[in-house]
């Protein structure tokens, strides 16, 4: 099934209508600075936007620009992030931003390709930057813009990705693409009706987040954003207050070693410096 022309005029036409009246006015639509864009694209992954809103005007007021952060700790970076969870983000952005000094002196590229490069930047995110850093006329498809692709274009009927990102290139109106995404996400957010998809993928059966790996991960960073503290100490308290076994919490400290998020120094357990 192909998109016609008269289609894409006539979403163009709806969704603009609907926008010029319930458009959001967030803190990231206020600026171009790529910096202030990838640390909004960061926190916004897997996290609603009333929960980043507090904690985008902190991280910043502690990290202004590309080089504050280049330039701090990892483990001041982690304290600062403490409430956003998904840590390893903040590791990402870190790498990411000790690349662009590195390799390009703090001015971010403009290039999907090189953009793509960073650490923890995938092609979401790098035409994200594209798009509301530098306002390229470029497609960005993510989970509710793919949604309202199916939904109004294709009848709730879904379409091999390929298909998906040739429509949202064909959607994309000329010299408008700033607008176009932030009209395409506020849609998503608050009009695009729930069921609008049908979810062809079974789900696992739903384990209760204090009973998960990421939850423990989250308290044993808490307890490091505090202080240091004796390995075998730590697993005693997390024994005590979430039970399980030993070897769990050996195994989610190992893993968070080797994901850089904790140092193991002797007897003890630290955030990076």
């Amino acid at each position: 099934m192909r998109v016609t022309h008269n289609q894409v005029r006539s979403f163009h036409k709806m969704i603009f209508s609907w926008w010029k009246d319930n458009r959001r006015d967030l803190p990231w639509r206020r600026t171009r600075d790529p910096y202030r864009i990838l640390v909004s694209e960061v926190m916004l992954q897997q996290t609603q936007v009333s929960r980043v809103l507090p904690k985008y005007n902190e991280f910043l007021a502690a990290l202004p620009d590309v080089f504050a952060l280049a330039n701090a700790s990892t483990g001041d970076v982690l304290r600062i992030w403490k409430g956003m969870g998904y840590n390893r983000r903040a590791l990402y952005l870190k790498r990411a931003a000790e690349a662009v000094v590195a390799a390009y002196h703090g001015k971010f590229p403009d290039s999907e390709l090189l953009l793509t490069k960073l650490p923890g930047v995938g092609t979401y995110t790098a035409r994200a930057i594209m798009v509301f850093a530098y306002e390229q006329n470029v497609a960005m498809v993510d989970t509710n813009i793919r949604q309202i692709i199916i939904h109004f274009l294709f009848n709730g009927l879904l379409q091999k990705e390929k298909v998906i990102r040739e429509t949202a290139d064909r959607l994309v109106p000329e010299g408008r693409a700033w607008e176009w995404h932030q009209a395409l996400m506020d849609y998503g957010a608050s009009a695009l009706p729930r069921d609008a998809v049908k979810r062809t993928v079974m789900k696992k059966a739903a384990i209760p987040f204090k009973d998960s790996d990421r939850f423990i991960r989250g308290k044993i960073l808490d307890y490091l954003r505090a202080k240091n503290i004796n390995e075998q100490s730590l697993i005693v308290v997390l024994l005590r207050e979430h039970g399980r076994t030993r070897g769990r919490y050996i195994a989610i400290i190992s893993k968070l070693i080797k994901d850089g998020l904790v140092i193991r120094r002797s007897n003890f357990l630290t955030l990076p410096y």
